[in-house]
């Protein structure tokens, strides 16, 4: 059986696309989550799950951070991003911090099949009318990629806790290891990272945090 997390903050778009995606993957096991800690904590118990469609603007997803975090920790799992921000240069570093497939949320039923069908497959797709248009990535954007997926999971782990500004007595508290541990796991992700201290690899994870635009308040 297909199994497919929907991962996305607004009820009303979850119920949508769980109700097209029953019509298009007919017998699919279908679990929604609203959160990042959410989509962890199930793929942790439920690491056969084949897909998640991921909110690229979900809360504690920080942009790419999310994704490259379930990419990192969950490797076997194929992750789809569905986002209303259709910027090229978006969908080509989402792509690069290995998305399989980048749906626009205005995508009609048969993008969205045409998309699971392609991820399915082991293939990539992003919609024909942007296919070429994102492939501007930066250098910088592949060298990061290729260090953050050099990562262990648990290194993914302290290196996002670093990022939120906690010490280190609190990520083994947070992780359930010994301080020491943790100590160890810096010193790898640094070198890793070509990070000389902890501020330094945190500025690498938050390099894929993204300004939402729909989500953007005007103060007047």
């Amino acid at each position: 059986m297909t199994r497919i997390l929907i991962a996305d903050d607004h009820p009303l778009f979850r119920a949508a696309l769980t109700q097209a995606l029953r019509e298009l993957v007919p017998g699919a096991s279908l679990v929604e989550a609203a959160t990042l800690d959410a989509v962890h904590l199930w793929l942790e118990a439920n690491p056969d799950t084949d897909l998640v469609l991921l909110d690229l603007h979900m809360p504690g997803s920080h942009g790419l951070a999310g994704l490259a975090s379930i990419r990192c920790r969950h490797p076997a799992v194929a992750v789809a991003m569905i986002s209303a921000n259709d910027d090229p240069l978006v969908i080509a570093r989402a792509i690069d911090f290995g998305a399989q497939a980048f749906i626009p949320k205005s995508a009609a039923p048969d993008e969205i099949g045409a998309a699971l069908q392609a991820v399915f497959a082991c293939q990539v797709w992003v919609p024909r009318t942007l296919a070429g248009r994102g492939a501007s990535e930066s250098q910088i954007d592949k060298d990061l990629s290729r260090r953050l997926a050099s990562l262990t999971p648990q290194q993914f782990r302290v290196l996002e806790l670093v990022a939120q500004g906690k010490l280190n007595k609190q990520i083994a508290d947070v992780m359930g290891i010994q301080e020491r541990t943790v100590k160890a796991h810096l010193q790898a992700i640094f070198e890793k990272l070509g990070a000389r201290n902890r501020t330094q690899a945190g500025v690498c994870l938050r390099q894929l945090e993204l300004i939402d635009p729909a989500r953007q308040v005007e103060v007047v």
